[in-house]
């Protein structure tokens, strides 16, 4: 038995396109016990036939037919499964319908939560903003009690935003775009802010830390990227002008854990089989 579990994540734009371009093999190689999905565009019979033997499957398709979709495919089955943020009203339920998926399972013994998670992407001054001001707001209250319930808990995948400088190449040319506005990297000040403190975000906002820890910034430091999406326009891919907005972000026993973190970014424009590469985190059993 390995002495961790691995996680990988991965936004998948379409996940029957997806395998189509080369995601069987990958997966095939990566030994992965707990694959978090997103953007799956597919239904349940899909998953199956691509996925095949071996796995157990929970998905979360969204109620508007081709759109979003997440997925948790795991190696053991998960002891208990919740769909979608409470928080959100039946009349905003489609607002999370397809984007939060909550699966439990055990890491050496303690409850172990993973959550894929498919943040809105949001368009400035439309009601896709609205969206997703009311799908933060609901994550945030959502993380609080998390972080009240249990010790070991990650929510992975596409959450959407860049939140500091070093996560966004050309970060001057969009601090007015959805993705990297200040309103929006302020949560993300507030998530990983000391919790119970009062977090000066970005926006110029106070508002209480809730203590949680990013993964991949804690464990490259503060460096550019390193990213995990690149625009299919242009030259994004081949010049490394990406944008780092897929995630683990982990409660702080959690990220005692980790062992190991990496980003699958393809050898060539040519291999990619998503504009996403896959986030792999590899959390040790024991404490």
């Amino acid at each position: 038995m390995s002495d961790s579990l691995r996680v990988a994540s991965v936004n998948v734009n379409g996940i029957r396109a997806a395998f189509r371009k080369g995601m069987g093999d990958w997966l095939e190689h990566r030994d992965v016990d707990v694959l978090a999905l997103q953007e799956v565009r597919a239904d349940d019979s899909h998953l199956l036939d691509l996925l095949g033997d071996g796995w157990h499957i929970l998905h979360d398709p969204c109620q508007i037919k081709g759109r979003a979709g997440v997925a948790i495919a795991s190696r053991e089955p998960a002891v208990a499964h919740r769909a979608g943020l409470g928080a959100l009203d039946a009349q905003e339920s489609i607002q999370s319908s397809g984007r939060w998926l909550e699966a439990d399972f055990e890491l050496g013994g303690s409850p172990f939560t993973v959550i894929s998670n498919y943040t809105h992407s949001g368009e400035v001054d439309t009601p896709r903003q609205d969206a997703k001001w009311a799908f933060l707001d609901a994550m945030g209250a959502r993380m609080n009690e998390l972080a009240d319930e249990r010790e070991l808990v990650a929510i992975v995948g596409d959450f959407n935003v860049g939140h500091r400088e070093f996560d966004i190449k050309n970060w001057r040319g969009n601090v007015k775009r959805s993705g990297f506005l200040p309103r929006e990297r302020a949560y993300f000040d507030r998530f990983f802010g000391p919790r119970g403190e009062a977090v000066l975000g970005v926006d110029g906002t106070e508002g209480p830390g809730l203590g949680w820890v990013d993964v991949g910034r804690r464990f490259h430091g503060d460096v550019d990227g390193p990213y995990t999406w690149w625009s299919n326009r242009g030259q994004a891919f081949d010049n490394d002008t990406g944008w780092r907005i897929d995630y683990h972000v982990v409660t702080p026993a959690l990220a005692e854990r980790v062992e190991h973190y990496t980003i699958d970014r393809a050898a060539s424009y040519a291999e990619r089989w998503s504009d996403h590469a896959p986030v792999i985190v590899d959390y040790r059993h024991g404490a």
